[in-house]
């Protein structure tokens, strides 16, 4: 397999959504959970790289002299699957797409919305599961990772895409990513994970536009 990003990526989102249309141009806020893997190793370099981390075994993946860059970091993507819950309602599909466009700012080869599909969502400090379809269409299953004392691994002071707060990536290597709908299926195991709360709202891209 072999993905213009290189990096192939699974995330479930929780989130309070806040949209006031009032105005001709809407005020509204996100603030959202995100439990995430994808296939790099422990942490995810491409936050801080051009060049992919060497994928040992996994097709598609290499680095080196030569080797292909990771366009996560160019603002490219190859393609992009969007899914909701059932229960999200017709308003808030439209506010969330919307939304997201600011929360990844990138270009995709190829973004789609996939069918509906069930969604379960459960985290506590040690432990994050989400599944989509009753894990049949995907799947992220992430557990805390021991470090000096009993306290969860945060790191903090790293910008989530185009997010301009956060509150530490909650750093949980994956028992399984896995995304087994359409036709680019895939799973990886002991791979990058981590939970994180974004907050963002239509100030924040007045200020972005007005250069501030």
């Amino acid at each position: 397999m072999r993905i213009v990003s290189l990096t192939l990526s699974v995330l479930f989102l929780t989130a309070r959504l806040g949209i006031s249309a009032e105005s001709a141009a809407p005020d509204w806020s996100m603030n959202a959970s995100i439990i995430e893997a994808c296939s790099c190793p422990m942490f995810c370099q491409c936050y801080f790289n051009t060049q992919p981390a060497a994928h040992n075994g996994h097709a598609g993946h290499s680095h080196g002299e030569g080797g292909e860059h990771c366009d996560f970091s160019k603002g490219q993507m190859d393609w992009a699957a969007l899914t909701f819950d059932p229960s999200v309602t017709p308003e808030q599909r439209e506010g969330i797409k919307a939304i997201l466009g600011h929360v990844y700012p990138v270009k995709w080869n190829s973004f789609t919305v996939a069918q509906d599909a069930n969604m379960t969502w459960a985290a506590t400090r040690d432990h994050a599961e989400a599944k989509l379809g009753d894990g049949k269409a995907g799947q992220v299953t992430l557990n805390k990772f021991q470090g000096m004392t009993d306290e969860p691994i945060v790191l903090k002071n790293l910008k989530y895409w185009g997010v301009p707060r956060n509150d530490g990536f909650l750093m949980m290597p994956n028992e399984v990513e896995a995304y087994r709908a359409g036709d680019k299926p895939f799973e990886f195991k002991g791979t990058n994970g981590f939970m994180i709360t974004i907050d963002i709202n239509s100030k924040d891209v007045v200020k972005e536009k007005a250069g501030a």
